[in-house]
């Protein structure tokens, strides 16, 4: 069963797309975000099961934050 699942985000932080990934660590998973990486994306979330472990760029959040 995949362990990690790797979102990309639009400029305003919705969904642009995602796939779940079978890696052995938390850094393979962010490798494997930034080589999948959708053209249009503006965003990466790598997320391991609930947890958020990873999230490009970072002022990503100050976006979806604003009205």
């Amino acid at each position: 069963m995949p362990n990690y699942e790797i979102c990309y985000l639009n400029g305003d932080g919705s969904l642009a797309g995602k796939f779940a990934a079978n890696c052995d660590t938390e850094m393979q998973a962010k490798v494997l975000a930034h080589a999948m990486r959708l053209d249009h994306s503006r965003g990466i979330e790598v997320w391991d099961g609930s947890a958020l472990i990873y999230r490009r760029p970072d002022e990503i959040d100050r976006r979806i934050a604003a009205p």
